[in-house]
């Protein structure tokens, strides 16, 4: 199944571009983004090109670039390692620029995208890993209705830290649209 653009109030999810690139490649590269997110390599336009022309267009995931109304590129999200056999799918989004968290993007992306998972794709079963030392997000996904699985005790490292990585999931049960 294939999906071009879901449009919110506050949000378009559409097909990644190529030009799309410019924006991941310079976030991707910001220190505080690579921490929270767990990349360990600096990226450039041409990884991030090939990420939006090869990687992100496997048979087991769905991406999208989120916009704001006015199309402006805020960040990324997709479900990944679908797995309909088991109903179970991953869950990414990142809105990197500081000034574009909490005004309810990321809100609004994630619950498109659980509807996305639940209803068309039949998934029962929602998990996304989070960086221990990133408080903000766990607060955010609690909030969404995610729940804390499990731990990888100091199973994360960057720049010569230690940090847990939290599992969460979410069930179709468990989900509630705001």
């Amino acid at each position: 199944m294939e999906h071009n653009i879901i449009t919110g109030k506050k949000v378009i999810l559409r097909e990644q571009k190529e030009e799309d690139a410019a924006f991941f490649a310079y976030w991707f590269n910001q220190p505080q983004i690579m921490f929270q997110c767990g990349f360990t390599e600096c990226t450039d336009l041409e990884k991030e090109q090939k990420y939006i022309n090869e990687y992100h267009r496997s048979d087991d995931s769905v991406w999208f670039t989120i916009t704001d109304q006015e199309g402006s590129v805020i960040g990324e999200t997709g479900l990944l390692r679908m797995f309909p056999a088991w109903h179970c799918t991953d869950l990414t989004i990142i809105i990197p620029d500081p000034e574009k968290q909490n005004k309810g993007y990321g809100t609004e992306a994630i619950t498109l995208m659980l509807d996305l998972a639940f209803n068309e794709y039949d998934m029962n079963r929602v998990s996304i890993g989070v960086v221990g030392l990133n408080t903000s997000a766990l607060e955010f996904y609690r909030k969404i209705g995610f729940r804390q699985e499990g731990i990888q005790e100091q199973g994360y490292y960057y720049n010569g830290e230690y940090s847990d990585f939290v599992m969460m999931r979410i069930l179709r049960e468990e989900w509630k649209t705001p």
